[in-house]
């Protein structure tokens, strides 16, 4: 396994994450097992995987009890553990109160990545004081780093400016060869300030691996409603499906480890791709110790740039 830094000076992480929001109960399929979960964590922090990502949203913690399980199972030493606040929890006393259920939950003595799920819209509690209660958990010792989740540049910059003994490590955002909006403000801020970026969804909830076309699409909560699986986008993403599976024969790689490593071109970028089962995490982290070239990329890109989704 390859290993690269989270953010400026950070600590070593998997290039290759793993996503442990398919554990969070059935949203994700009736064929979602909690032991097969567990197994798939297990199996891939035995191929070198080690940032493992959950948040107390995924099943209301079942997602982090899954995980608890694992970290017992594989070692605390081995797993870099990142879990979420999530916006309802925004206050300080909640900030607190989260942090101690997930600790408890997850069976540890302190949080690897706590991240702020997404920026709270509702109730307008002020980042201000989000910050300063991340920072004092930090101080605590109870979490190692501070992240954030979904953060546009304008919310980096104001929750970064809270911040007065630590900074932001990573942001964790929706990128994918077919969803590129970060691409226009937030990759290139979060490179310029060596702030990592984690990318969920990074093979499109499924479709990149080439496993759903117009006449296969899921059923489950999740994904039934995705933009992604509407029959005119799953068309238009079709030539770009059979360019991933040819330049991915070329180096005996699946086109979802393509489409992996097309977002590892960046260092900085670190995908972490979900798994429900043991064999979607050996290809997951087969994803790494590889690259892409030049002229593998042009194409690539050239064939992105064609493309046009239909999305509201």
């Amino acid at each position: 396994m390859e290993y690269v830094s989270l953010g400026r000076g950070g600590p070593d992480v998997s290039a290759v994450g793993l996503g442990m929001w398919q554990a969070g109960g059935k949203a994700w399929g009736s064929d979602v097992r909690d032991a097969e979960c567990r197994e798939a964590m297990e199996r891939a922090v035995e191929l070198g995987i080690n940032l493992v990502d959950t948040a107390e949203a995924y099943g209301d913690g079942h997602s982090e009890r899954v995980m608890s399980r694992a970290i017992r199972n594989v070692g605390r030493d081995h797993v870099f553990v990142a879990t979420k606040v999530g916006g309802w929890h925004l206050r300080a006393d909640d900030v607190k109160k989260a942090c101690a259920a997930s600790l408890k939950r997850l069976g540890v003595r302190e949080i690897d990545l706590y991240q702020v799920h997404w920026p709270d819209p509702w109730s307008q509690v002020p980042l201000r004081e989000t910050m300063k209660a991340l920072e004092a958990l930090h101080r605590a010792g109870q979490i190692r780093n501070i992240g954030v989740s979904n953060f546009a540049v304008r919310d980096l910059t104001e929750a970064r400016s809270h911040l007065s003994r630590s900074d932001i490590a990573s942001n964790q955002v929706r990128y994918n060869m077919l969803q590129r909006e970060v691409e226009a403000e937030v990759l290139p801020y979060c490179k310029r300030e060596g702030i990592a970026i984690l990318a969920w969804s990074p093979i499109g909830k499924g479709v990149l691996t080439g496993k759903y076309h117009d006449g296969k699409r899921p059923k489950d909560r999740v994904r039934a409603e995705e933009d992604l699986f509407k029959p005119t986008n799953l068309r238009a993403a079709a030539p770009l499906i059979r360019e991933l599976r040819k330049t991915g024969r070329a180096h005996g790689k699946t086109p979802g480890q393509t489409a992996l490593a097309w977002l590892r071109r960046n260092r900085n970028v670190i995908p972490i791709p979900g798994a429900k089962r043991p064999s979607q995490a050996e290809e997951n982290a087969r994803a790494a110790g590889w690259s892409l070239s030049a002229r593998e990329l042009r194409t690539l890109g050239r064939l992105l740039r064609r493309i046009r989704l239909d999305t509201f």
